[in-house]
């Protein structure tokens, strides 16, 4: 029996996905198991696998394609199987009601006629009698053209919308994609529909648009020859009149860059932020990392790692602090699963460190290590960047001496830490020079009181300053 292969919800965020490559093509026969593809989600690139095995019948979309959850991407079966109905399903989940915004009603292109228009009450030709050859072919057309209609269409048999222009003069186009193609300059008739019909989706502009297979309108002609081909920064375009400018440009938004739109959207508006700032002695904890570093090597102890744990060991003191708003009521966490914000290309992810309150100082190094190599290379699995009790965001390393953090809800905090840096204090009615760290924590209103805050940060800057009691 034919089997789906649909994009699988791969975390609990995720609402579409986009195919990065497929791993198998249409014929070759696959195991359960066996990887049928690569997926970008919206914090990590995932497989799906086959869950049985079968023929790969057909691959209903082109890599770079984005794709609502559950939308049918391919189709396994057995060779002589009929799948027309599986085919049907798998065009109106791509491009039928699943997009809203394409779900507008479609507006058709008619080319202004060169015909002299039909008297008023006259018709343009008048009804063959029934039983006549004229009328019997005209049935006969009718019924083909119904057949040709009623075929599943797929990815190989899908309309064009210039071939479809050619004959009758239509281009059938969905009220978005026509604005994109607008916005883009390319012609509609140069742009291949898949969807109902032959009718242009908004998947059809963007593959268009990436792809640069449509040709462009003669009024953006200028525009695109000022552009770089293949590059996706904003090409430079020469002045006589002054300096080179920078031409402005829209990039597609990648799965990550939507998701964190959204969450911090979720959170900033709706969670009342309050800031609260203290400045860390650093000089001793840095003396111990130097120290530990020549001992323990190769597992080598970093700031951050001094960070996590000091983090770690103030909430299991506070567990007013490692809690959650949960709408009716507030959660307070069994242990303090600490959010390690960890910076990848066009985004921000953030791997979870397990029970670090449960960790020696070596333990958490080597675990974070392993988090943030994989979080760079995208190999999280969702397990590994949600859940996290209390978060830690550190610009140190980019000389930045202060800053605030957005909340991730449910947490009820997060730290922002600013680089380390040497400066004059008065210490004991003298002034010295200290290594000084400054760190803002971002609470969440509704769980956090200043007060409970205050008394949080004193204890996670005592660890630091005497960071014996980290260790002992």
């Amino acid at each position: 029996m034919a089997t789906k292969v649909v994009m699988a919800q791969l975390s609990p965020t995720m609402e579409e996905g986009r195919l990065l490559e497929w791993k198998v093509k249409e014929g070759d026969r696959v195991e359960a198991s066996d990887l049928l593809a690569e997926i970008e989600t919206d914090k990590a690139n995932m497989d799906i696998e086959a869950l049985k095995g079968g023929v790969v019948r057909k691959l209903l979309v082109e890599p770079g394609a984005t794709v609502p959850v559950g939308a049918i991407i391919g189709i396994l079966g057995e060779p002589d199987e009929d799948i027309s109905e599986l085919l049907a399903e798998a065009e109106a989940s791509l491009s039928g009601t699943p997009p809203v915004e394409d779900a507008e009603p479609e507006t058709v292109e008619e080319p202004e006629s060169t015909e002299e228009p039909a008297a008023a009450g006259e018709p343009d030709s008048a009804p063959a009698p029934a039983g006549t050859p004229d009328a019997e072919a005209r049935v006969e057309t009718t019924k083909k053209a119904e057949s040709k209609t009623s075929e599943p269409p797929i990815r190989e048999a899908a309309h064009s919308a210039a071939a479809e222009s050619s004959v009758t003069g239509r281009i059938r186009v969905s009220p978005v994609a026509r604005r994109m193609a607008e916005s883009a300059g390319l012609e509609l008739g140069a742009i291949t529909g898949t969807g109902p019909g032959g009718r242009i989706v908004k998947t059809d502009v963007e593959k268009a648009i990436a792809d640069g297979t449509a040709r462009r309108s003669p009024a953006a002609e200028p525009a695109a020859a000022a552009e770089a081909p293949g590059s996706g920064a904003a090409p430079i375009v020469a002045s006589a009149t002054g300096p080179a400018r920078l031409e402005a440009r829209d990039m597609d938004l990648s799965m990550m860059r939507k998701s964190i739109a959204k969450r911090l959207t979720e959170s900033i508006g709706p969670v009342p932020h309050f800031f609260l700032t203290v400045e860390v002695d650093m000089g001793r904890a840095l003396e111990m990392r130097k120290e530990l570093n020549q001992r323990i090597a190769p597992d080598k102890v970093g700031v951050n790692d001094l960070l996590v744990k000091a983090t770690a060991e103030a909430l299991a003191r506070h567990p007013e602090i490692n809690a959650s708003w949960e709408g009716d009521r507030i959660r307070r966490h069994g242990s303090a699963d600490i959010g390690i914000a960890v910076a990848v290309e066009d985004g921000l992810i953030t791997p979870v460190l397990r029970e670090a309150d449960r960790k020696g100082l070596i333990q958490i190094a080597r675990e974070s290590a392993d988090l943030v190599a994989r979080a760079r290379e995208r190999k999280l699995v969702p397990e590994e960047y949600q859940g996290a009790t209390f978060s830690v965001s550190n610009l140190g390393m980019f000389e930045i001496d202060e800053f605030t953090a957005i909340i991730n809800p449910p947490e009820a905090g997060i730290f922002a830490v600013g680089s380390t840096v040497e400066k004059p204090v008065v210490v004991d009615g003298e002034v010295v020079i200290r290594k000084r760290m400054r760190v803002t924590m971002s609470c969440d209103h509704r769980v956090i009181d200043g007060a409970t805050g205050s008394r949080f940060l004193r204890t996670f800057r005592a660890m630091l300053e005497n960071p014996l009691e980290m260790v002992l």
